[in-house]
C-alpha cells in the first residue's frame, strides 16, 4: 500500500497575494482588506451594493484562489473518498462536480466542499479549511497520493445573470455545460459551472502563471456586459440568500473546536439528503445512524428590517432556544432574512411562536426589539437561469 501527501515546503510571511492582486488593487476604492486563509482578499472593493446588485443584474468576478485544493489521485482515488465523504462518488461520472460532506467518527461534521472529478481515479478537492493532515490519515492504506495544490491553482468565480455572455464573448464556450458540470476548455483551463450564489455562474480553475491573462481576458469580455469585481461582503449577503452554510459562520468544523459538544452532523445542518447509508462504510456512519438530533439548522424570515446576525431566538418570548449564525437585509427579496441553529424540538417538531432579540443603536441609545421570525423551506433566493441550458446572454 502507497499513501503519500506532498505539498510546498517553505512557509511564507505575512498575507499572501494572490495572481489576481495587481488587479484587484488596481480597482480597490474602498482599500479594504482581510485575510483568507492567509491570502490578501478583499472584503469589498467599490461599495456592497454596488457589487451585490451586479451579482443579481450584471456579472461579477470573485477570487476564490484562497480555497484550500488538494488533487488525490492513484488507483485508489474512488475508494479512499468514497470512504470519506458521506454520499456516494460512484454516482459522480468523470466531468461532473459534487457537494460534498466529511465528518468524524461521531458523525460532526469536518468541513464540505466540492469535489471535481477530473478523471476516474483523478479528484480535486476544494473547502474551505485546511484539510492535509486529516486526508492523510483517510488515505492511510489506501493507493493513493493527495498533493496540495493550494499555492499552485488560481480561480476565480464569474457569477450573476450576464457571465455566459462573458465567457461566449472571451471564446470560452460553456453553453453545453450543465450545472455541476465539469470541463477542460482550454489546456490547463477547467470551468465548471458552480458558485456560492444561487445565481446563473462559473468557477474558473488555472495555474498560478496563467492567471493574470485569464482575468485580462474576462475583464475585456465582460466590459460591455456589466462585468464588475466584488469583495467578500457582496458574496456572503448572496449565499445568505441562496441558503449556503459557511465553515465558523454556521457550524464550527469539529477537528478545530475547542469545546466538547460544538460540532453539529449533516443531520442537525439540515443535510440529511446528502448522507447515503446504502453505499456502505464511511467515516462516522455507526453515529449517524444512531443519531438523535440536538439541533435543527433552519432558514428564517425575519421581521423589521435591521439585520438580525447574531441574534437570540426566543420561544413565546421567554425561552430562549438557539441562535441566528448568519443574517442580512436581502435586496432582491426585500426580507430580512437569517440562517439559525435552534435546539431540539424547535426547528422541527416546534416552529411557531418564535420571536428574534435584536438591538438597535439610534443616535447612542441601544433599544431592545423582539421581532417575529417564520421557518422558511426554500431558499431565499431562486431564479431559473441558474439551471437553464444553454443559459439565455441576458
Amino acid at each position: 500500500m502507497d499513501a503519500r501527501v506532498t505539498s510546498r515546503s517553505h512557509v511564507p510571511l505575512g498575507l499572501i497575494p494572490t495572481p489576481f492582486q495587481s488587479r484587484l488593487e488596481a480597482l480597490s476604492r474602498a482599500k479594504a482588506w482581510v485575510n483568507w486563509a492567509g491570502y490578501v482578499s478583499p472584503a469589498v472593493l467599490d461599495t456592497v451594493e454596488f457589487e451585490y446588485f451586479a451579482i443579481r443584474n450584471q456579472a461579477t468576478l470573485y477570487d476564490i484562489t484562497p480555497m484550500h485544493k488538494y488533487r488525490i489521485t492513484g488507483p485508489d482515488a474512488e475508494a479512499m473518498l468514497n470512504r470519506l465523504v458521506t454520499r456516494d462518488l460512484r454516482k459522480v461520472r468523470p466531468g461532473r462536480v459534487a457537494y460534498v460532506l466529511w465528518c468524524d467518527e461521531d458523525g460532526k461534521l469536518v468541513d464540505d466542499g466540492t469535489l471535481f472529478r477530473l478523471g476516474a481515479q483523478d479528484f480535486r478537492l476544494c473547502c474551505q479549511e485546511p484539510m492535509a493532515g486529516w486526508l492523510a490519515d483517510a488515505a492511510w492504506g489506501f493507493e493513493v497520493s493527495v498533493e496540495d495544490e493550494s499555492h499552485r491553482v488560481a480561480g476565480l468565480a464569474l457569477q450573476g445573470p450576464t457571465s455566459f455572455a462573458a465567457l461566449e464573448a472571451a471564446g470560452l464556450g460553456v453553453g453545453t455545460l450543465r450545472p455541476f458540470d465539469l470541463a477542460e476548455v482550454e489546456p490547463g483551463l477547467h470551468i465548471s459551472r458552480t458558485g456560492f450564489t444561487g445565481d446563473l455562474g462559473y468557477e474558473l480553475w488555472t495555474g498560478w502563471g496563467k492567471a493574470a491573462a485569464l482575468w485580462d481576458r474576462l475583464w475585456a469580455a465582460g466590459q460591455g456586459r456589466g462585468l464588475r469585481a466584488i469583495g467578500f461582503e457582496a458574496m456572503n449577503i448572496a449565499r445568505i440568500e441562496a441558503g449556503f452554510i459557511a465553515a465558523r459562520t454556521d457550524f464550527q468544523p469539529s477537528n478545530t473546536a475547542m469545546r466538547l459538544g460544538r460540532g453539529r452532523s449533516p443531520v442537525e445542518l439540515g443535510l440529511s439528503r446528502m448522507v447515503d447509508f446504502t453505499k456502505g462504510h464511511f467515516n462516522g456512519r455507526r453515529a449517524l445512524l444512531s443519531q438523535d438530533p440536538q439541533y435543527h439548522l433552519v432558514r428564517l424570515d425575519v421581521g423589521g428590517f435591521k439585520p438580525a446576525d447574531g441574534a437570540l431566538i426566543y420561544h413565546r418570548r421567554k425561552k430562549e432556544v438557539g441562535h441566528v449564525t448568519s443574517g442580512v437585509w436581502s435586496p432582491t427579496a426585500k426580507r430580512n432574512i437569517a440562517l439559525a441553529e435552534l435546539r431540539a424540538p424547535f426547528g422541527a417538531r416546534v416552529t411557531g411562536d418564535l420571536w428574534a432579540e435584536i438591538y438597535v443603536n439610534a443616535e447612542g441609545r441601544w433599544d431592545r426589539r423582539l421581532v417575529p421570525v417564520t421557518i422558511q423551506s426554500e431558499p431565499f433566493f431562486k431564479n431559473d437561469r441558474a439551471r437553464a441550458t444553454p443559459p439565455g446572454l441576458f
